[in-house]
């Protein structure tokens, strides 16, 4: 049986990003042995090139784009983007090609600003709502996404289709019981970069030790950000409480998770982070804020807690309360595993993908491969 070709666009599938990560889970799961998927890599992520090289292949991108569509008779593109400045204008292209060649495309936005926010000029805010009426199906991660992008253009098809993850490496560790002694163990896990609200972290780190918690925290990850924030960390005298240990990764990143209580994520703008699900996958009980798809996944005071972006007096309220409840704590973190586990699998992700697919497949007859 021939499968049908699936064009999926995203960045290297060995670069450091949220994207790539979703790449390599849907290349790792079932809908990889229903579809025949290949990988069209843009953006910049994993490559070392000058800005020369770089102009160049931007320039050449699209026509190889048509080139792999026609070569491979492509029946769906499948193309991952978000609603940014530099992904909106770039990938413009690959949609405009796609559909010239004839696909079916997908288009999924991982994160950004909403598109009535996007662009503060009339004339834009036209051509963003023409250019979305351009694929055959919307892919937004959030229900407030969903119901923006169904608002800004109507007559879309616009769905949601959460992450999922392998939660096997997680769920099989045993989830640590914290102890009323014992310090909060505290985690962030991602890029070190602005918005993340990073710096806040580490006021309110300072406000819970002034109020009487003991809590350590594991930074794991790299950025801009990391000389500021280790400075920071110093200014606050932090330097007992507060470890940077780098990026990690599978069963680093697993082991790391097994020795937490709470994840940090403060961040002021998500899509919906692969770090939230597989802390929570492995019991680890959120402290996030409530945008993108993070309200979506974590019910507050079920699975976790919900603060407002930029409030450091709020996160270490969160702190001095998970200190003082060491039970609701074990509570949570038993929720966050049921949470994962019954609906950001990803077997969910592979049959929604496989429906969506074969939807669109149905609706288009292939064009001969050259």
């Amino acid at each position: 049986m021939i499968r049908p070709v699936v064009l999926v666009l995203g960045p290297s599938r060995e670069a450091i990003s949220g994207v790539s990560t979703h790449l390599n889970l849907l290349f790792g799961c079932a809908l990889a042995r229903q579809f025949s998927l290949a990988h069209f890599q843009v953006g910049s992520e994993g490559r070392a090139e000058t800005r020369l090289r770089r102009a160049a292949r931007l320039a050449a991108s699209p026509f190889l784009l048509a080139s792999e569509i026609l070569r491979r008779g492509a029946q769906v593109v499948h193309l991952n983007t978000s609603l940014d400045a530099r992904a909106y204008w770039r990938d413009l292209a690959y949609l405009v090609v796609a559909r010239l060649c004839g696909a079916r495309v997908v288009y999924q936005v991982h994160g950004g600003a909403l598109p009535r926010e996007f662009f503060r000029s009339r004339l834009l805010t036209c051509l963003l709502r023409a250019a979305l009426r351009w694929p055959d199906v919307v892919v937004v991660l959030a229900r407030i996404e969903l119901h923006a992008y169904q608002e800004f253009v109507p007559g879309q098809t616009v769905v949601m289709l959460p992450h999922g993850i392998d939660g096997a490496p997680y769920a099989a560790r045993a989830p640590r019981l914290p102890t009323p002694r014992a310090p909060l163990e505290l985690i962030y896990l991602g890029r070190l970069a602005p918005r993340k609200g990073l710096p806040e972290t580490l006021e309110a780190l300072r406000l819970a030790r002034a109020r009487g918690v003991s809590a350590r925290l594991v930074i794991a990850g790299s950025g801009p950000e990391e000389w500021s924030l280790r400075q920071q960390a110093r200014t606050l005298q932090l330097g007992e409480q507060v470890s940077f240990v780098g990026p990690a990764y599978g069963d680093d990143k697993a082991k790391l998770l097994a020795k937490a209580d709470v994840m940090l994520l403060p961040s002021y703008s998500e899509g919906l982070p692969y770090s939230l699900l597989e802390a929570m996958a492995a019991g680890v009980v959120p402290l996030a804020t409530p945008v993108g798809a993070m309200p979506d996944v974590v019910l507050d005071g079920v699975h976790g807690t919900l603060v407002p972006p930029a409030n450091p007096c709020a996160i270490a309220d969160a702190l001095v309360a998970f200190d003082g409840d060491r039970a609701g704590l074990v509570r949570m973190s038993a929720a966050c595993r049921s949470r994962v586990a019954g609906a950001y699998s990803i077997g969910r992700v592979a049959a929604d993908f496989a429906d969506l697919y074969s939807g669109l497949c149905a609706r288009r007859t292939p064009k001969a491969a050259l």
